[in-house]
Order: structure tokens, then C-alpha cells, then sequence
């Protein structure tokens, strides 16, 4: 969650049995970092920093988690509106996941073509195969599920042709308070390419629906932000 999830919060809420810890999301070039301002302008947390300052602090907050969990994957969530700011980070020393943002759906992200508009994007899958064949670490796609006049599951299929490790669904379906358990299902039956579901993991039994839809794991923010999440996930 973009403004939330740092390395000092992220190092209170690993207890909790998570192994893999994200930050972000994160403003990687001109275009993204003003539409994060302007987004801080209206009220909404964002991450802010200047571009001679976001890489090493990225390094930085990777270091802080890994010096206190060194056995936790540690992963940035990042905005761009070109691959090249995302490879930076993804070569970034102990980083072992870099998220592309295909996800975020503020409008001013969108409005520069970033965030779930990325899903539009002609060149999505050389975008990501390019951040594929020159980053050390591994790839995962963030995306937003049942945007309107995109298909979903080809999407999946392109992420996964493009080369990367993880498919990232917040499994969102609008009107409905519930993940789309079973878009989910469909997807992860589909595709080879390892399945994170996101989305409504804030009982135990959601976190076991979940489960059942096949995913290779799942993710939990604002159940973890809220203070909500009582229960251990490692039980699971």
C-alpha cells in the first residue's frame, strides 16, 4: 500500500508469518513521481521521493527488513511509464522480487497510462520481457482483475508468456465485496505461471476459499493495515 508499507511496518507485521514482504508502491520516473504529488495534494498517502533518491532508498529499506529477517523475500511494488526505471530497481542489491504496478487505479496514475492501464498498453508483453532478460531478480505482474474492456485471462496468459515468475490478481470483482473466487480458480487452473490471489483474505474463512481456488499463495494488506488480521497464517 503505497505510503503504508515500509520496511519499519513491514518488519512489525512478518511475525505474523509471512515470507515475502512488499514495499511500494513506488514512483520510479518523472511522470509517476508528479502524479504521486498530486495525489499527497488531495489527501491520499503515497511515497514521495525524488529521482536521485528513490533507488538508494529502496536499497536501504530492503537492507532494514533483510538485516531483521534475513530468511523473508523481500519485494517492491513499482510505477513507470518505461521498462528501463524498473530494470534500475530490479537489479537493486538483495532485492529478490521486482512487482510491476498493473494495478493501481488512481486517476492521476491512470491518467499517465500507468497502474490497471497498463493492461491497455499495445507493448505490455515487451515491456515486461524486457524487465524479465535484465533484472537479477525475479518478476512478478501486479494486476487488477475484471477491468472493464479487458480480458483477464489473457492478460494472465501474456504475463506468463512474457517470462515472468509471479502473477500478482487482485481478484476484485465490482459490486461484489468478495474476491472473484472463482476467476481465480479458472486462472490458476489455466496457467503454469505461479498464482498470488489477492483480495478479501480477512477471516480465516476467506483465507481458506482462498486456498481452495489453487493459488500458490496469497497476499493480505488492509485486513494487516487495519489491525484486523487476528489470526497466524503459518497455521495454513
Amino acid at each position: 500500500m503505497a505510503g503504508i508499507t515500509n520496511a519499519d511496518f513491514l518488519n512489525k507485521v512478518i511475525p505474523y508469518g509471512f515470507n515475502v514482504a512488499t514495499l511500494g508502491g513506488y514512483s520510479l520516473d518523472g511522470s509517476t513521481i508528479e502524479a504521486s504529488k498530486r495525489i499527497i495534494e488531495r489527501g491520499r498517502k503515497e511515497f514521495d521521493f525524488p529521482l536521485d533518491v528513490i533507488f538508494n532508498h529502496i536499497e536501504n529499506e530492503v537492507a532494514s527488513i533483510k538485516n531483521v529477517h534475513s530468511d523473508v523475500k523481500v519485494s517492491a511494488n513499482v510505477r513507470a511509464t518505461t521498462p528501463q526505471p524498473i530494470i534500475e530497481a530490479g537489479n537493486i542489491k538483495d532485492l529478490d522480487i521486482i512487482e510491476i504496478n498493473c494495478h493501481c487505479r488512481q486517476n492521476e496514475i491512470l491518467a499517465i497510462g500507468c497502474g490497471q492501464n497498463m493492461l491497455n498498453r499495445p507493448d505490455l508483453s515487451d515491456f515486461i520481457s524486457q524487465v524479465v532478460d535484465n533484472v537479477k531478480s525475479e518478476v512478478s505482474v501486479k494486476i487488477r482483475a475484471n477491468v472493464e474492456g479487458v480480458d483477464t485471462f489473457e492478460i494472465a496468459d501474456l504475463i506468463e508468456n512474457a517470462g515472468a515468475d509471479y502473477l500478482h490478481v487482485d481478484a476484485m470483482k465490482k459490486g461484489v465485496f468478495e474476491a472473484d473466487w472463482e476467476l481465480l480458480e479458472k486462472i490458476c487452473n489455466n496457467v503454469d505461471i505461479k498464482v498470488i490471489g489477492n483480495n478479501s483474505v480477512n477471516s480465516q474463512e476467506n483465507l481458506k476459499k482462498m486456498i481452495s481456488t489453487g493459488v500458490d499463495g496469497f497476499s493480505i494488506a488492509r485486513s494487516v493495515i487495519s489491525g484486523n488480521l487476528d489470526f497466524n497464517i503459518t497455521n495454513f
